[in-house]
């Protein structure tokens, strides 16, 4: 089975907010022609029967599966319930997935959070791109006013790790039709000191910061012609410019450097911050 064939999987644990990334994750997997797994992962409990904690969560995937039905009633779903700690069942999992999808705080996350830890974990970990439903906009605006966003905004940094993320914000905006892309890429006058560029000069470095971004996307317009794209050099903190953009996107993509794991090091400040503050759906792409 290829990348492209693997499903998406979404975590639920009964919250509301696991619901409605489970809900994301089946439009998500309609639009991609891809099938969907449902998983739900609770540690062992030895004060509670094997038995008791099994039913219970069939119980659980049964109404999620309901729910998916109700959205999406032609997607193929299954479903698994592993007994382990979340953030690692889920990184397990995502070696065979093409997307996981999680709600940004589950059943034990504290309101003062804006992020649970099994989500910043698991996307700091995973195999595969990750998605962290953001509710911000919900909450403030109506489900319905947030599902009227078109937009794929990418964060793209000066460097290689741009690829993935570039790959996967296109095929993103190929899979909304009439959705439209933003390349987004935050620039400082440190920045362009840090690349070679010229120190004091504002226009240098914006004009830098401008063929930067055309360099990251020769030839991608021309191989997905029918994705609008606008290049969005911006002066400022990369990480407050994506927390902005992502304001009216309907998903924020942002990348995460592979090998730093084992160190601590799979989200960059940059990620970290737009992954915490963000005001709707966040992909996190390893690069």
């Amino acid at each position: 089975m290829t990348t492209a064939e693997l499903p998406v999987i979404a975590a639920v644990d009964g919250s509301w907010r696991s619901y409605e990334a489970l809900e994301w994750a089946a439009c998500d997997a309609v639009r991609r022609g891809l099938a969907l797994t449902i998983v739900h992962v609770r540690p062992l409990n030895r004060r509670i029967s094997q038995e008791a904690q099994r039913r219970e969560a069939e119980e659980l995937l049964a109404e999620s599966v309901g729910r998916v039905a109700q959205v999406a009633p032609t997607l193929h779903t299954s479903t698994l319930a592993p007994m382990d700690f979340p953030a690692a069942a889920l990184t397990a999992l995502s070696e065979h997935a093409s997307l996981l999808v999680l709600g940004s705080r589950g059943l034990g996350g504290f309101r003062s959070l804006l992020i649970g830890s099994n989500s910043l974990t698991t996307a700091s970990m995973a195999k595969c791109p990750v998605v962290v439903v953001r509710s911000g906009r919900a909450d403030e605006e109506g489900a319905e006013a947030a599902e009227t966003f078109t937009d794929i905004v990418a964060g793209v940094a000066a460097d290689e790790s741009s690829e993935a993320v570039l790959d996967f914000a296109f095929e993103a905006a190929v899979a909304r039709p009439g959705a439209r892309l933003r390349i987004v890429h935050g620039w400082t006058m440190f920045s362009s000191m840090l690349s070679g560029g010229p120190v004091f000069d504002r226009d240098a470095a914006a004009g830098a910061a401008e063929r930067t971004l055309a360099e990251l996307t020769a030839g991608r317009p021309e191989r997905y012609p029918q994705v609008e794209v606008v290049q969005e050099p911006v002066h400022g903190s990369a990480s407050h410019t994506l927390v902005t953009a992502s304001a009216t996107a309907a998903l924020t993509v942002i990348g995460r450097r592979k090998g730093g794991e084992e160190l601590g090091f799979g989200l960059s400040p940059v990620a970290q911050t737009t992954l915490t503050h963000a005001l709707g759906p966040v992909a996190v792409v390893p690069c």
